[in-house]
């Protein structure tokens, strides 16, 4: 593993990553606007899962393939974007629709922690830039000399992961905080989840556009 300051720089720098916001953290926040903290955390914990996967895909190089062919990259990409893009969209219609419906609470029905836990995986999961962080940011803090690459790499990635997955459970708390104190304001629950749609259709739109890393 890292020398102890080289650990120390890691850490700081995957905290400060975690919380800058990004498609799992905009999810968390819809997700938690729209059915509760419950689905927040089960969200939280879903991106954690998609997280992994790409740390695991990079300790056998599986990224590194995705990255280094055109192709594949640009598939998974629209693929993550298409998915953004549509969550996006079904957040700001479900937003409008249930305003509608239950004009009283402007909240939706709950779609159970199981949908968006599986939800969270999928938003993580699919997005290229992910992978491409990981194979650019965890390897400079790898050392050769101190034991199996691999394993150095899924230890690292671990912490980012859980890192980011603490943070998105803190966005998913305070984000039932603003769904209870907006409770009796059903017009601004209706505005924060029409915001938080927009805001995943955006970031799908800038995967969608992202250039394949060099």
């Amino acid at each position: 593993m890292p020398e102890l300051t080289q650990l120390a720089l890691y850490l700081a720098a995957a905290l400060v990553l975690a919380i800058t916001p990004g498609p799992g953290i905009f999810y968390v926040a819809a997700r938690t606007l729209a059915g509760g903290r419950a689905e927040g955390v089960a969200s939280s914990l879903g991106t954690g899962v998609g997280g992994m996967v790409h740390v695991l895909a990079g300790s056998v190089g599986v990224s590194a393939l995705v990255l280094a062919s055109a192709e594949l990259f640009t598939a998974l990409k629209l693929v993550g974007a298409a998915y953004l893009v549509w969550l996006g969209l079904r957040t700001l219609q479900l937003a409008r629709r249930d305003a509608a419906a239950r004009p009283d609470t402007g909240a939706a029905p709950p779609v159970g922690p199981r949908r968006a836990f599986r939800e969270g995986v999928l938003v993580e999961a699919l997005n290229p830039k992910t992978a491409g962080f990981f194979l650019a940011f965890i390897p400079q803090f790898v050392d050769a000399t101190a034991g199996p690459v691999a394993l150095q790499f899924m230890v690292l990635g671990f912490v980012s992961v859980a890192l980011n997955t603490l943070a998105n459970i803190v966005v998913a708390f305070a984000a039932g905080r603003v769904r209870n104190g907006a409770a009796a304001r059903p017009s601004l629950i209706r505005r924060l989840r029409e915001a938080s749609g927009a805001a995943m259709i955006a970031l799908g739109i800038g995967l969608a556009v992202a250039k394949r890393p060099s």
